[in-house]
This record gives structure tokens, sequence and C-alpha cells, in this order.
């Protein structure tokens, strides 16, 4: 079968309008043609996967989500040209009897055209059948049926634009991956009065190709599927690797609440006495329901593990995830520490937000500190810690270890 659409691994997965749209052009299809079913065939490798069926039998033949082999039944045999696409009465074709779903169905009347794809590729076939024969069908029903077949292909594009694209980061993603990224760097979280290293944020770095920043990188994954599993090997590898690390600091690690929620901590909580890690979630991390985040971090907080917001003052996430989560530990985003020795809105802010933290006996980081007027700013407005190139470049575990060993 040459110039058939190759899903890769499974159905397209539909998006939620187009999905809907194509319900409703097959709800047409039926009911406007008389048939008793309509349905969207996709092929994909071996098997035709219904992406859409109408019918108002109480038990259709077929259903939404099925999965049959696409040598069965009537597809692949009309877009090979074996059967004709407009067939009004079955029992006047001959090779129909060799189908088995025309007696057990049975299929009466079938009307069946390929959905091609702009590139002239297969996607699958647009059918509809009646349990009795259909004299009445002709031509104009099969114009329409090849319009609408049209249509939809026109409204699959992005879906399946969008499927490619993730079969194509995953491969990069998991390319990366085998080649051993993510590498993993620390820096360490200093108390601004005394200056010494409370604590260390494991940070990944990639040296795949193509070149890009880490949090693209993780943007990626999570495009591909692959976000949660990129996180936890990123995790643990912190954690094995912190070891090396002063005991009495704390070990930050960056987890979204989608990863939290697989219920996939306990083996991280394993790799590290659970009173030194400190789990950060972003700011820009998405919460679609905070009582069952909270639920997800009970069991880990009760064994001590404390909670940072990251990149607080970052966007308009912050107060909720604050007042929601009820964090350890606020760590102010880059974009307010910068230049906040001369900025008096940077100022009012972190004010504000140092405030609330005194109230509530939250500890407050800033991040992205770089020059000794911010240092001072920062301290004299009351900010616990701070982290930044001011007081130390990410770097290996090793070179904190010998730094240690040789100071």
């Amino acid at each position: 079968m040459s110039n058939l659409h190759d899903t890769g691994r499974g159905p397209t997965p539909l998006s939620a309008p187009v999905a809907s749209n194509i319900n409703l052009i097959l709800d047409t299809i039926r009911t406007q043609m008389n048939m008793d079913v309509a349905f969207l065939a996709e092929f994909s490798d071996a098997v035709r996967i219904f992406q859409g069926v109408s019918s108002l039998v109480e038990n259709p033949p077929i259903r939404a989500g099925d999965i049959h082999p696409i040598g069965a039944g009537y597809c692949r045999k009309v877009v090979e040209g074996a059967l004709p696409q407009l067939i009004p009465n079955t029992a006047d074709v001959p090779a129909t009897a060799e189908i088995p779903e025309t007696a057990e169905v049975p299929i009466g009347a079938h009307l069946s055209v390929p959905l091609k794809l702009e590139d002239g590729q297969i996607y699958g076939t647009l059918c509809c059948f009646a349990f009795t024969p259909r004299p009445d069908l002709g031509e104009t029903q099969l114009v329409l049926l090849r319009q609408l077949a049209d249509l939809m292909a026109r409204m699959l594009a992005g879906d399946i634009s969008a499927q490619k694209k993730r079969r194509r980061t995953r491969k990069l993603v998991e390319a990366a991956i085998a080649a051993g990224d993510p590498a993993i760097v620390f820096q360490p979280i200093v108390n601004l009065r005394t200056r010494a290293i409370t604590g260390f944020e494991a940070l990944s770095r990639f040296a795949s190709e193509p070149p890009r920043s880490p949090d693209k990188w993780f943007a990626d994954a999570e495009l591909a599927g692959l976000g949660s599993r990129l996180e936890l090997l990123a995790a643990e590898r912190a954690l094995t690797q912190g070891r090396t690390l002063p005991a009495d600091c704390s070990i930050n690690i960056n987890l979204s609440p989608k990863t939290i929620l697989t219920g996939n901590l306990q083996p991280l909580l394993a790799l590290v006495d659970p009173a030194s890690l400190v789990i950060e979630i972003t700011e820009h991390a998405a919460v679609d329901d905070y009582a069952e985040l909270q639920t997800a971090l009970k069991s880990a907080r009760a064994q001590g593990v404390r909670i940072a917001i990251d990149d607080a003052g970052a966007g308009y996430a912050s107060l909720h995830h604050i007042l929601k989560l009820q964090p350890d530990i606020i760590k102010f985003d880059t974009s307010l520490t910068r230049d906040i020795d001369t900025d008096p809105l940077r100022i009012a802010m972190i004010s504000a937000l140092t405030e609330y933290a005194r109230r509530t006996g939250t500890v407050v980081v800033a991040e992205g500190v770089e020059t000794a007027e911010e240092e001072t700013t920062l301290r004299d407005l009351g900010v616990d810690k701070g982290q930044g190139y001011l007081f130390s470049k990410p770097k290996p575990a090793a070179e904190f270890v010998e730094q240690s060993k040789a100071g």
C-alpha cells in the first residue's frame, strides 16, 4: 500500500476543536445521506484507527477509538481500487461477499473515499454505510463525500503537523538522554549576613545539538511527552551527585506540578535525607488543581522536604502559588533582583514580599545577585539569602568539594 500516511506511533491526537468539528461532519453525513453509520478511519502501520464514529444504533459495530487490522473491512480495498467508492447494493459487487463484515454487521450499502493530505499522502478514509441496500445513492452523494473529505483534510493539517513536530522533538530529546544529558551543576545559596553557604541549587546543562538553553530542552521534552522523565532523571542525578556536598546544606531541585502529580517522589527521597531536600516549583508552571498538588506534596513535606516557589515576581501566578501552596521558601526572580539598588519599584515589590515572608515565617532568597550594591540593598531589605554570580557561577559538585579541601 504505497503513499499512505504513516503516523509512526499510534493515532494522530486530535485537538478538541478538530475532534468536535469532525464529529459534527460525521453526524451531518449520516443524517443527510440517511445512512446508519458514518466514520473517519486513520491508517497507521497495519491498523485502522477510528477517529470518529456517528451512529444512533444502540450497539454500533464500531466505536470511536476502536482499532482494527488495516486489511479487514472495506477501507483498504477502496483505496487500492479493489472495491468501488460507491456501492448502493453490496449484493451487486461480488468482492464484498469475501468481507466478513458484509454479512455480520450487515452492510447493505457503502460509500467510502480516501482522505488525502496536502502532500498527497493518504491519511485514511471517510466512510458511511447502511444496513440495507440504498439504490438511491449516486454520484451526488459521492461528490459530497469527497468534498467533505477535503474539508476534513484541511482541518486535520494542524494536528498532523503538531504530531510530526512531537515525533521529531522526541527523537532529539531521546538522543540527548542517550548521549548522557543532562549534566548537573550546582550553584550555592548563601546567607546574606554571614556569606555562609546554606544550600545548592541543582541546574541542568545540555551538550547535545542543537545548542539551546536548558529551559528549551525541558519545554521540548514536555512537548514530546518526556517532560516528567527528563525532570526525574535530572533530579536523580542531582541528588546522587549532591551527596558529596556538605551534609548541612540543602539540595534544591526543580520539579513541575505535573511531575509531582505522577507520584514518583518517593524514589527521590530515598536518595537523600528528606530534611535537606528543597523542591522548587517555578512560578511559570501552571497549576490546575492546588488541592491535588498539596495532597501530592503532603507525604514529602511530612518527611521534612521543604517547598520553594521559584521565579517569584516573574509573572501573574506568583501570588496564587504562594497563597495556595504556603511554601517554606520564596525565591525572587532575577528580574526583581537586577539593579534593585537603583530601582524604587523593585525595592517596593521585594519589601512587600519580604514583609509577607516575615509574618508567615517564610524564608526569602534573591536569585541573580551580581553586584555588591544589589547584595547590600537586599540585605538591608531583610532578604535572608542570595544566589548569583556574585557568589559563584554554577559548577560541578566535584569542584566545590575540591574548593572545600583547598580552603
